[in-house]
């Protein structure tokens, strides 16, 4: 499922361009990162972490849930450069 879901930010990501690094942590069900262009399932270390669901995670990619919503109540937890998260709403719309 992750897979198909970095499938197609991968897909979304084609002709913007993104600088630094995104990981969205979806626990045991595995990590999506963001990182030169390029959406991948493949874990590193990255300037920005967001914690999440996988299912709150294909609600945040479907503009079921906002971002700041998410975080306030709890559904979402961002560590790092909060630079990096902020671009992340330009990036995926």
């Amino acid at each position: 499922m992750l897979q198909d879901i970095a499938d197609r930010m991968q897909a979304g990501l084609a002709g913007k361009s993104f600088h630094g690094s995104l990981k969205f942590d979806c626990g045991p069900d595995g990590v999506i990162v963001l990182a030169d262009n390029t959406a991948s399932t493949r874990d590193r270390d990255t300037d920005c972490t967001i914690r999440l669901s996988q299912d709150n995670l294909v609600k945040l990619l479907t503009g079921k849930l906002n971002p700041m919503t998410g975080v306030m109540m709890g559904k979402l937890k961002i560590s790092g450069n909060m630079a990096v998260a902020m671009k992340l709403g330009q990036l995926l719309g």
